[in-house]
């Protein structure tokens, strides 16, 4: 799990990564490049000193995330189980095991564990010092 979190980083972060040239040692692939989150919505960073934060992220199976937003870009790669991802307006994104989107920025969301097992994610916010990262929406 750390060698594919730090992998992901790699991907996401260092330029040289992106134009990795595949050898025999080493097999380099392009799993997500995009200039809008999965809801077609552009991606802007914030201003201020850049600050990325990496977490891993367990869901039980039949969990939910409930619903929040992020206030920051942030990218998101399923290493393990089946995920749904819900918006207000009914759209849903199925993820599985490695998959990878842009996620959704200020707009309420919740991930659902569909699947037997745990769903695992490493989860990439590029935001800026001491920003907030995801706002839960108050329960019902």
């Amino acid at each position: 799990m750390k060698k594919l979190a730090a992998a992901l980083l790699a991907t996401l972060l260092l330029p040289q990564a992106y134009a990795l040239d595949s050898t025999a040692a080493v097999k380099a692939s392009t799993v997500l490049k995009t200039q809008n989150s999965w809801d077609g919505k552009p991606l802007v960073y914030p201003q201020g000193q850049a600050q990325v934060t990496g977490m891993l992220i367990e869901i039980a199976p039949g969990g939910e995330t409930g619903w929040h937003l992020h206030t920051v870009p942030s990218f998101a790669m399923v290493t393990e189980g089946e995920l749904e991802v819900h918006l207000k307006d009914g759209s849903v994104k199925r993820l599985k095991a490695g998959d990878m989107l842009a996620e959704v920025v200020n707009t309420a969301h919740n991930g659902h564990n569909v699947g037997t097992g745990p769903v695992k994610l490493v989860v990439v916010y590029t935001g800026a010092a001491d920003s907030t990262l995801t706002v839960m929406e108050p329960k019902k």
